[in-house]
């Protein structure tokens, strides 16, 4: 029977420690666990040998109180850090760790036992050095500051769940810490009773015990998955290894009585065993997987079932009272709770409504206090378990009600507003605990009930207000298409006033041009030269002028279909040249610097000459107004073996990113642009880019706001190539 717990005792605190340590290795409070229960182990399989080995009976006491120091020593770090997952070496605790690494030597060395006495009864009593002061300081300081160091943490802690599994991990090293020494040290030095030792196995099962006990029903260090995974693999190699030794022994002992086997067929027994057991491994894991399932997830559920399965009777049912008996019945049956509501809050139009499966007693004073006191936690998901004492009044309502967990529905992270809808939930019929993968899958299902529960509503007040609705529409309808033909109108009258305007415009300011022309070139008598310049800038101006004339014109043709392109053979090069010469006066005006690249031929196209000089005209007057003093500007044409390309590249405001979508719209003009130069009208880069469009050419353009543009087109050699046409 002895044996038989301690074998019992080792393999449960191996198979814990090593649970403990693989869920999270990271963890200082994992590490040192798994560390104290290999210890225990150890010092069960020394202390259950040390009775029955003579030769090297006081090695194996040396070796058992070793184990004493070990585990007392990690029971005192564990006591300060637990459950944190790393640890601040204080110099207190370096001075600790010192002590305990010099009594561990002790322990090993005759300092403290110097041999054992026999008594007539056969009593073995160890003979106690010097050593033992120092041993019996470190038991002192083990059970005095362990235990204090843990219970102030455990004051500290709020969570009722967070306290209850301080208990069990007190309960349990208080009693193991306290039978030990008494067993193993007192008893046998100071009584010269060893007789108690033989029992030392049972409070380290009994340890191990409390540890699973609180790791399976309140989660306790969160390794239920993997304990069931490693409880359900060791059963089957158990049972596997049982198994196969059984026949192994029957064999072995009908060959022993039977000399003629011979030895080839000795083996294709055993071959036949093997290959056996391993074809017979995978059910019998799958069946202890099953038991173990039963004991360790009485709960268990298929999260994605669950999710189908909600979404279904979400999507089937648009019914507010019938969506939730049924969504709430599907949560309910899932997650195995005792009831399951929704509770959902007054609303002008609709009275206060708690709908779900089960039996739920909740006030209408209890509902309003739930409201208020929800608001003060700040939190979407409250479980009773967990709340503190600072929320007192919050969890009497709840115990009062059987109430485990509520969540609100609301919408975003803002935890400081009331919630409109309310998901609650009782215990676990089992008795269990809501555990994490409960916690992760109801933030799934309260966004998606959130959203059903909405649509629903909506749906309700579409239904009770149909009628007024109707009305409303046909009225707003109604309104909308008064205000379209007086809009149509409007813009019939802006296009009509914008083409008489524009034909108005154009004959004087083309003799204002031409006399302005006459007498740049001298035909009226010489000219100074602040006279030329003056001269060439009103030119200059004209000329723009006549080209927002010429963009007015062909708004208004676009609109009534009039737009049409004269195609003549051009040079793009001369064309350019011809609207830089114009410009390069006001360019040295500003101070900036205006090159030209063209090569030395190019072929003729054609094109549009008088709408393209527009696009041009605009490409190079925008650059030199929106490019500050001092800056740059590179006109080019060039070609490749498919296009012909013009550019015009600046340094100056560029274009904002978020402008950069909308600026070839018509009257779109960009926000720094605006502020630069208020008289725009925006219909430049509208018209360039139907101008281009129209040709089947296409704009080319890059902006960096503060850095410049470049501005361009490209047109197909091929398609426009003057020889062809």
């Amino acid at each position: 029977m002895t044996l038989f717990i301690l074998i019992f005792s080792v393999f449960v605190n191996l198979i814990l420690g090593l649970t403990v340590f693989i869920k999270n290795s990271r963890s200082i409070t994992n590490r040192l666990f798994a560390l104290l229960a290999l210890s225990l182990s150890g010092w069960s399989i020394v202390s259950y040998l040390s009775l029955n080995s003579g030769d090297y009976q006081l090695f194996l006491i040396r070796m058992t109180m070793f184990f004493v120091v070990l585990s007392n020593s990690i029971f005192l770090f564990l006591s300060q850090i637990f459950p944190d997952s790393s640890i601040n070496f204080t110099r207190r605790l370096k001075y600790i760790a010192a002590f305990c690494v010099l009594t561990l030597a002790i322990t090993l060395s005759p300092f403290l036992f110097t041999g054992v006495k026999v008594d007539s009864v056969g009593n073995i009593t160890p003979i106690a050095g010097p050593g033992m002061l120092l041993f019996l300081a470190h038991a002192v300081l083990s059970f005095l500051a362990g235990p204090a160091y843990l219970f102030k943490r455990y004051l500290k802690v709020k969570s009722d769940r967070e306290k209850l599994q301080f208990r069990f991990v007190i309960i349990g090293m208080f009693l193991l810490f306290t039978l030990l020494p008494l067993t193993n040290f007192i008893f046998p030095v100071l009584f010269s009773n060893s007789s108690f030792i033989t029992f030392s196995p049972v409070y380290a099962a009994f340890f191990a015990g409390i540890i699973g006990y609180a790791i399976v029903k309140h989660r306790l260090l969160d390794i239920k998955r993997t304990i069931a995974r490693s409880v359900a693999y060791l059963l089957s190699l158990g049972f596997i290894g049982i198994v196969y030794g059984s026949i192994i022994f029957g064999i072995s002992s009908f060959l022993a009585q039977d000399n003629q086997i011979s030895s080839v067929t000795e083996r294709g027994f055993y071959i036949f065993l093997a290959l056996l057991s391993a074809i017979i491994f995978s059910p019998t894991k799958r069946f202890f997987d099953r038991q173990t399932k039963r004991v360790f997830y009485r709960d268990a559920y298929e999260p994605q079932q669950f999710l189908d399965e909600l979404n279904s009777t979400v999507v089937e049912n648009i019914e507010l009272g019938i969506m939730l008996r049924h969504t709430t019945r599907v949560i309910q049956d899932n997650l195995k709770s005792q009831f399951c509501y929704v509770m959902i809050k007054a609303t002008p139009t609709a009275h206060e409504r708690l709908i779900g499966s089960g039996e739920l007693n909740l006030s209408e004073q209890e509902a309003v206090l739930l409201k208020q006191e929800l608001i003060k936690t700040g939190k979407k998901t409250v479980m009773t378990d967990e709340l503190g004492s600072d929320y007192k009044v919050l969890k009497d309502v709840l115990f009062r009600n059987n109430i485990a967990m509520l969540v609100r529905l609301l919408p975003g992270s803002d935890m400081t507003r009331e919630a409109m809808y309310y998901l609650i939930l009782g215990d676990k019929k089992s008795g269990n605990v809501y555990d994490k993968q409960d916690l992760r899958l109801l933030e799934i299902v309260a966004d998606e009930l959130l959203i059903a529960i909405q649509n629903s509503i909506r749906f309700e007040e579409i239904q009770q207000f149909n009628v007024t609705l109707q009305q409303k529409v046909s009225d707003a309808t109604e309104k909308l298409q008064r205000t379209n033909k007086k809009l149509r109108e409007l813009d019939e009258t802006k296009d009509e006033f914008i083409s008489m305007a524009s034909h108005q415009l154009r004959t004087p300011l083309t003799s204002v041009k031409g006399y302005m022309s006459m007498v740049i070139e001298g035909d009226a008598g010489k000219l100074t030269k602040q006279q030329q310049t003056l001269l060439n800038q009103a030119f200059v101006s004209s000329q723009r002028m006549v080209y927002l004339i010429a963009d007015l014109l062909n708004v208004s043709r676009l609109k009534t279909g009039k737009f049409v392109i004269d195609a003549q053979p051009a040079d793009l090069g001369e064309v350019v040249k011809g609207e830089l010469d114009q410009l390069t006066e006001t360019a040295k005006g500003k101070k900036i610097e205006l090159k030209y690249d063209r090569p030395k031929k190019l072929p003729k196209l054609m094109l549009d000459e008088t709408k393209v000089r527009q696009v041009v005209m605009n490409f190079i007057d925008n650059a030199i107004y929106y490019t500050r003093s001092g800056g740059h500007i590179k006109v080019t044409v060039a070609e490749d073996e498919s296009h012909v390309y013009f550019t015009v590249k600046d340094d100056g405001i560029g274009v904002p990113k978020e402008d950069q979508k909308h600026l070839f719209n018509k009257f779109f003009r960009a926000g720094n642009a605006r502020n630069a130069r208020p008289d725009g009208t925006g219909l430049g880069l509208f018209m360039a880019k139907k101008v281009v469009d129209a040709q089947g050419g296409s704009i080319l353009f890059e902006s960096t706001e503060g850095k410049g543009s470049m501005f361009g087109f490209c047109f197909d050699k091929k398609k426009l190539a003057a020889d062809i046409q």
